[in-house]
């Protein structure tokens, strides 16, 4: 009689984030960046909007991402910045060890979004610095982060398709500041759609003024929320890929 053989079943390879040059960031917020994307080994601060945040994270095409200490990302929404949900890691509530999370993964992902729980230190910052270096992850926070390389922030955001009670969220368009050292020290803006009416990220330069209209909302302003959900609950922060039915 036959004895059986157990057979190792081939296991997937881990991903090794690749060395060569900075991670793409879409081609309209590419040109207010020092790199022209986001340089490897660096943490970046992204005051809490979504779609900031999944706009940077969104170049990334071939490697693997993860998303800590946010339950309420949208794989929806992500998907439609064109993130591939079949390699984004998420750990939802790693609570206090969220460092030990964000080091161990570092290794592994080419981009890590976080919202730490809570302030965090200077020291505690600078050794995770140590390890995004060692790995040439990219650490996108959303909020503060002592040291970071880059802050950005969406100073003014308008959304358009909306009618008085009626419509459809057709896209948003957004002024983006970029914050830092060095070449970053002087500050830079541009005006992008975030995304447009078809879920793309791309220029508004030289689009039409922000003017209130029956049409638009602009951020701050009460409006409808985009179905989706985005990190601060707001109209602003949920988006998907192309034409979102707004709920009253």
């Amino acid at each position: 009689m036959a004895t059986p053989v157990l057979r190792q079943q081939p296991t997937a390879p881990v991903p090794v984030p690749s060395q060569d040059g900075p991670v793409s960031v879409p081609a309209a917020l590419a040109g207010v960046l020092p790199a022209g994307g986001l340089r490897r080994g660096s943490a970046v601060s992204v005051r809490e909007d979504a779609g900031l945040l999944l706009a940077l994270a969104s170049g990334n095409r071939e490697g693997w991402y993860a998303a800590v200490g946010l339950p309420e990302l949208g794989l929806l929404a992500a998907s439609g910045y064109g993130i591939d949900p079949g390699r984004l890691l998420l750990v939802d509530a790693p609570g206090r060890q969220w460092p030990e999370v964000v080091a161990a993964l570092a290794g592994a992902v080419e981009v890590i979004l976080l919202r730490p729980s809570g302030p965090v230190a200077p020291q505690l910052a600078a050794r995770l610095g140590a390890v995004l270096r060692r790995s040439g992850c990219v650490l996108l926070v959303a909020g503060e982060w002592p040291g970071a390389e880059l802050r950005l922030s969406v100073r003014e955001s308008r959304w358009v398709g909306l009618g008085s009670g009626h419509g459809l969220l057709a896209g948003r368009q957004a002024l983006v500041a970029v914050e830092g050292r060095g070449a970053a020290a002087r500050g830079r803006t541009t005006r992008v759609w975030l995304p447009d009416e078809h879920g793309v990220v791309r220029s508004a330069e030289g689009a039409p003024g922000a003017a209130t209209g029956p049409d638009e909302t602009r951020s701050g302003a009460p409006g409808p929320a985009a179905v989706g959900v985005g990190l601060d609950e707001e109209s602003g922060d949920a988006v998907g890929r192309g034409r979102l039915t707004a709920a009253v």
